[in-house]
């Protein structure tokens, strides 16, 4: 499961850029997420549909339309947005090789499960506060306000 590192960060970067430029009130578009996270916004399409089916981004439709948390910071652990877009692939019609089966298999399935627990306890909130303590502001989302 934690195997595809690229996807995995990926969805985690994401969900880390949303909570820190629109929270749970604001939006953020996927042109964006994909310009700040120097990606492809063709190939950030795939994770973000993933993360939106599995609630934890909700997608805006229309011109202003775009992504945002699905639920607070506080509840959401890096190891569900790594869950959402990953998955397991068992290979098809091949012989089982008992090197594997018997050894590397139940291995890995230790790995995963002391990973998923250390995953488990960090949440967006806990690594948007490593940002501010890093020193990073975030954008400001004050509702502009007209007077005549």
């Amino acid at each position: 499961m934690y195997l595809r590192r690229d996807r995995a960060l990926t969805a985690v970067s994401i969900m880390l850029d949303v909570a820190f430029h629109a929270g749970r009130s604001g939006v953020v578009s996927g042109a964006d997420i994909a310009k700040r996270g120097n990606m492809l916004r063709r190939g950030i399409e795939p994770v973000l549909q993933a993360l939106s089916r599995e609630k934890l981004l909700d997608s805006v439709r229309g011109p202003k339309g775009g992504y945002r948390l699905g639920r607070p910071p506080r509840t959401i652990t890096v190891h569900e947005i790594v869950q959402a877009v990953t998955e397991e692939h068992a290979p098809d019609g091949e012989a089982a090789n008992p090197l594997i089966e018997k050894v590397l298999e139940p291995f890995w399935a230790s790995m995963n499960v002391e990973l998923a627990k250390k995953m488990d306890a960090v949440t967006l909130e806990g690594l948007l506060r490593q940002a501010e303590e890093a020193g990073m502001q975030r954008p400001n989302r004050a509702p502009i306000s007209f007077s005549i």
